[in-house]
């Protein structure tokens, strides 16, 4: 199968370039798929399989109610070739979908070469087509992951402007602002300067030592053979700004200048600042917390902030090699590149994070290349589900602000009009939340149905 006019080429055969791939050719449009392994080799990777899991083998929780399950039931629902690949390929896990990575990989394999349009080929995928063959109507989607190659990533700096391409990750936690204890924490800015942006979580010298001892015997994650180490000073891991001695963190992150306490009246000792996540003012980040504990550990030593004692983490901080774009600049809500519409981008360089999400970002740009290869506008699934607040997340934020992010119950918007009781209720309010997304996403469903032909082919996930 050659290069022709409605063809769309496919450069990754990870999660979600397997995903997108499958979504297209179901509807029949032929697919050209490039994976440079074997032939190429990542540090990453162990084999020569598509879509083969390189961390853990945990696709999260299968609880009901919960996000990570919010997410995959509307992928389920959305014909997902990889979610049926993992439900077939289930081990015991708990409340985790934990799957068999091995059997996993080999089944999205299976389903990928003997799809009759598409077309494997095992090369290093060079170049975006050029600009002629995307005026002929031939499509691409880059879903290289956080490892793409450096002749890649010169490319799409070329293409979308080097400032906006990124290839290093410090992400600080965010905790669920339901869960603070606002009692021990105080509102206001440094220098009162931008007025009371800010939640104040101030230490005196006992607690800040105590921290400052926990933080340094604590486990942090052991790196991998990929990352690289040597930290941009502007990223330090909070533990790595800790060695280089006992008062660092206070001039740093945890500096208390300009902030005067009201309970006291006077400057704390130290103080760990939040910063709000969106206009609701339901989630806070950590501002400079970024690290690389271990996730019971960050539980564990975060905790001991006074006002974060029963803090809920919506997302760990992290530090590690991704190659990301800055997609609320670049990308259009089919995820499409504004500056080259023929050009589309998904999984974790299109800045989301999680195998689950990958799979997500892969879905909706394959139905949206399907629908542009019908010569239609394609719609986003609503914001009320969990598929539609995603990208919603990631194309409309605030560009000067964007982090990759997992899919979280704070990216959905509020349920208006609840009764108090039930308002309050956190447990209850998101199963509400669940249920009007399932809802919502099966009309939307129904309508893009409607509107793309699907070829339904049997896969080896169904057996």
């Amino acid at each position: 199968m050659g290069l022709t006019a409605k063809s769309v080429v496919i450069a990754g055969g990870g999660l979600a370039g397997c995903e997108a791939a499958w979504q297209l050719a179901e509807r029949g449009v032929p697919v050209i798929l490039y994976e440079m392994r074997p032939t190429h080799q990542t540090p990453a990777h162990k084999t020569d399989k598509l879509a083969e899991l390189v961390c853990s083998n945990s696709l999260k929780s299968n609880a009901p109610a919960s996000a990570s399950w919010l997410l995959k039931e509307e992928l389920r629902r959305a014909g997902s070739l990889l979610l049926r690949a993992a439900d077939a390929n289930a081990v015991p896990g708990g409340t985790a979908l934990v799957v068999d990575r091995e059997r996993f990989a080999t089944t999205v394999t299976d389903s990928i070469e003997r799809h009759p349009l598409i077309e494997l080929r095992r090369e290093e995928f060079w170049e975006i087509p050029e600009q002629e063959a995307l005026q002929r109507g031939v499509c691409a989607l880059i879903a290289t992951g956080p490892l793409t190659s450096d002749v890649l990533a010169a490319r799409l700096q070329v293409l979308t402007g080097s400032e906006n391409l990124y290839f290093y990750d410090a992400i600080s936690p965010i905790v669920d602002a339901e869960t603070l204890n606002m009692g021990r924490i105080f509102r206001a800015s440094r220098y009162g300067k931008g007025g009371e942006d800010y939640l104040n979580c101030p230490l005196t010298e006992n607690e800040y030592q105590a921290f400052y001892d926990a933080l340094m015997s604590a486990e942090t994650v052991q790196a991998r053979a990929f990352e690289d180490r040597h930290y941009f000073q502007a990223c330090l891991p909070i533990e790595e700004v800790a060695r280089r001695g006992v008062d660092t963190l206070r001039f740093g992150p945890m500096k208390p200048v300009g902030l005067v306490d009201p309970r006291t009246g006077r400057q704390p000792y130290a103080v760990v600042q939040l910063r709000a996540e969106n206009l609701r003012h339901s989630s806070y980040n950590l501002v400079g917390f970024q690290n690389h504990l271990k996730f019971p550990e960050q539980a564990r030593i975060l905790r001991m902030i006074p006002g974060l004692e029963k803090a809920e983490f919506l997302r760990f901080g992290q530090i590690h090699r991704n190659t990301y774009i800055n997609a609320p600049r670049l990308l259009a809500p089919d995820l499409s590149l504004r500056s080259a519409p023929e050009v589309f981008v998904a999984g974790q360089l299109s800045g989301v994070e999680g195998y689950v999400e990958c799979i997500a970002t892969g879905l909706l740009a394959g139905l949206a290349m399907a629908r542009r290869r019908a010569e239609g506008a394609f719609s986003p699934p609503p914001r009320t589900t969990a598929l539609g607040s995603l990208v919603h997340y990631i194309t409309r934020t605030e560009p000067r602000r964007y982090q990759p992010a997992n899919f979280t119950f704070d990216l959905l918007p509020p349920i208006e009009g609840l009764p108090r009781p039930l308002a309050r209720d956190r447990r209850a309010r998101r199963a509400q939340q669940c249920e009007r997304a399932l809802a919502d996403l099966d009309h939307w469903l129904e309508n893009v149905g409607s509107s793309v032909s699907v070829v339904r082919s049997q896969s080896p996930a169904d057996h």
